[in-house]
């Protein structure tokens, strides 16, 4: 059970942080390099001792060795997890332990730094988790980009697990169908996390020519090739301190996945003819419509880097997986395009949510916005109606899912659509509800649509 601890520290106290680790050596410099930060530090040689001290005082930040007398570092981190779940822990691993650092993030360490220290690293890492630790409680009103939509149980999970993955520097690979929005759930994590004042940088992997890739993420110093006429700073250096954002991360090349897997291994790159390498602190976030594991199998991407970027997966659903989000959705998009041309936004009339909703697109979000971008072109009555809406009459969702039956192809004449769009969903959701036995909250999380929206639909379509 969770221990109450006293009350935020205030802005003027120094911060405190745990260091773990038996090697008296590394206790002294570690201490030494945050007494330099102007923060305080505490120290344990065990978990037995840790434990103790995080029981009794409020700490800012844990700093654990992962071999320790009595027990492994991670048991710490699991520790930490389920009774200090607001506190950062941070982990040190042996040189080249990856595999270690890998399943300390996993388990919700916050980062990991190698041995020998790198004091620079270490300060970075430290002052990022100070940050983080100091902005949790406010994180939800600092969010300055646009929002996730949307009132479906599948986009609470999304949001939920945003919220959770910010409070970790741990790389996180997002998946999910070409425009479901992977880009602004990138941006959400950034936002949210202990890096938002630092760059947000979004790098397209498949628009880079592949002979200029390298200088690009990495730079290049002058006179290293044909036209370098001086030094340039590559794209991952220019999110120092922030966010990296690898779009289409499967597209690139295998020679490029190596020299990548060092940036998320080692915190280093190597400009394009320097002799040295840079430390860098950039927290990296990836995405890509395809599936890695079978790129993986076909030898196309590399396994080591996979398991990387990896550590953390959170799959952004397909629209007609929350269907009964798509009011909401069609509502704010036009509201954003009707003041690009200063006008007022239409609205959409109940059959023409309808066709919407009963529609698969497979182009997702951005499929739906070009959708309403054309419908609200040819409106000129202040109300969007079905014949100002043209979709591909060749989607279909899974035939094998109720919500199939909620998708119907554009009719032409539309004088009988009402009744038809009516007659379809209402044999849907007695489907799902047979399905479920009337278990209204999962039969709406079947049907894709929020509880809410099932319960409006089935009182308006008078299903007992």
């Amino acid at each position: 059970m969770n221990q109450e601890l006293p009350g935020s520290r205030g802005a003027a106290e120094q911060p405190v942080v745990l260091v773990v680790d038996d090697e008296p050596d590394l206790l002294e410099l570690v201490s030494l390099t945050l007494s330099r930060m102007n923060m305080k530090t505490r120290t344990a040689g065990d978990l037995a001792g840790a434990r103790k001290l995080l029981k009794a005082e409020r700490f800012d930040l844990c700093l654990t060795d992962m071999r320790l007398p009595d027990g492994d570092g991670l048991d710490l981190v699991g520790w930490i997890q389920e009774n200090r779940a607001a506190l950062p822990v941070a982990v040190i691993t042996a040189h080249g332990n990856v595999e270690a650092a890998v399943r300390a993030l996993k388990l919700g360490a916050f980062d990991f730094v190698s041995k020998p220290l790198d004091l620079g690293v270490l300060r970075k890492l430290v002052g990022s988790a100070i940050r983080l630790g100091s902005s949790i409680e406010e994180t939800a009103a600092t969010l300055r980009g646009p929002l996730l939509l949307g009132g479906s149980a599948v986009m609470e999970q999304v949001r939920e697990m945003i919220a959770r993955v910010a409070r970790s520097q741990a790389p996180v690979h997002i998946c999910g169908e070409s425009g479901t929005g992977k880009e602004l759930v990138a941006r959400m994590i950034h936002e949210s996390g202990a890096r938002r004042e630092g760059p947000f940088v979004a790098v397209n992997c498949g628009a880079i020519p592949t002979e200029l890739m390298e200088s690009e993420l990495f730079g290049h110093k002058r006179g290293s090739f044909t036209g370098a006429v001086a030094d340039k700073k590559g794209l991952i250096q220019s999110a120092e301190g922030g966010t990296l954002f690898l779009d289409e991360v499967a597209d690139l090349p295998l020679h490029m996945q190596v020299k990548l897997l060092r940036v998320v291994q080692e915190k280093t790159v190597r400009p394009v003819g320097d002799a040295r390498e840079e430390t860098v602190d950039v927290r990296i976030l990836s995405a890509t419509h395809k599936i890695l594991a079978d790129l993986v199998a076909q030898g196309l991407f590399r396994e080591d880097l996979f398991y990387r970027i990896n550590v953390i997966e959170l799959r952004v659903p397909a629209l007609r997986e929350h269907a009964g989000d798509i009011g909401e959705i069609a509502e704010a998009i036009l509201e954003r395009l009707a003041r690009r041309t200063s006008t007022t936004a239409p609205e959409l009339s109940p059959d023409a949510l309808r066709m919407l909703e009963t529609y698969a697109f497979p182009g997702n979000v951005r499929e739906l916005e070009n959708v309403l971008e054309r419908a609200l072109t040819l409106c000129t009555t202040g109300v969007i109606t079905p014949e100002h809406i043209r979709l591909r009459a060749s989607a279909r969702a899974d035939p094998a899912s109720p919500a199939a039956a909620l998708t119907v192809s554009p009719v032409e004449g539309g004088g009988a659509l009402g009744s038809q769009l009516e007659s379809i969903e209402r044999d849907a959701i007695v489907k799902a509800l047979e399905k479920t036995r009337y278990n209204k909250t999962a039969a709406a999380k079947l049907l894709g649509m929020s509880f809410r929206a099932l319960r409006y639909r089935i009182k308006k379509l008078g299903i007992e």
